[in-house]
């Protein structure tokens, strides 16, 4: 699955569907299925720094760890956050997390 992945250094026991359902406030089941994908999706729409931000962050690493990994002070930290939860909250990446939900919705009105 995601065994040497940035997510499993972080988040042992939570799966990425989780995570990302309770950030959207989604049942898990409308999020894609495939952890794989998933995390491919997630890659692919955010940097390494941001997708290792929301990794740390999703698992309540303390601001002080993450200050010091990413090398930078409480407001730069503070400024990474709002960018990226920024981004995140956007369409072009919150539809494509949520494709199951959408084609289901698609073929049912029909």
């Amino acid at each position: 699955m995601l065994e040497n992945s940035v997510w499993k250094q972080y988040h042992e026991d939570m799966s990425i569907r989780e995570v990302i359902s309770r950030f959207y406030e989604v049942d898990p089941a409308l999020i894609i299925d495939d952890e794989k994908e998933l995390y491919a999706l997630l890659k692919r729409k955010l940097t390494k720094k941001e997708l290792r931000l929301f990794t740390m962050d999703s698992a309540n690493v303390s601001d002080k760890k993450m200050m010091e990994f990413f090398e930078v002070d409480a407001k730069e930290l503070s400024v990474m956050k709002d960018k990226l939860y920024k981004k995140m909250r956007q369409d072009k990446l919150r539809y494509p997390l949520r494709m199951k939900q959408f084609s289901q919705s698609r073929y049912s009105e029909e």
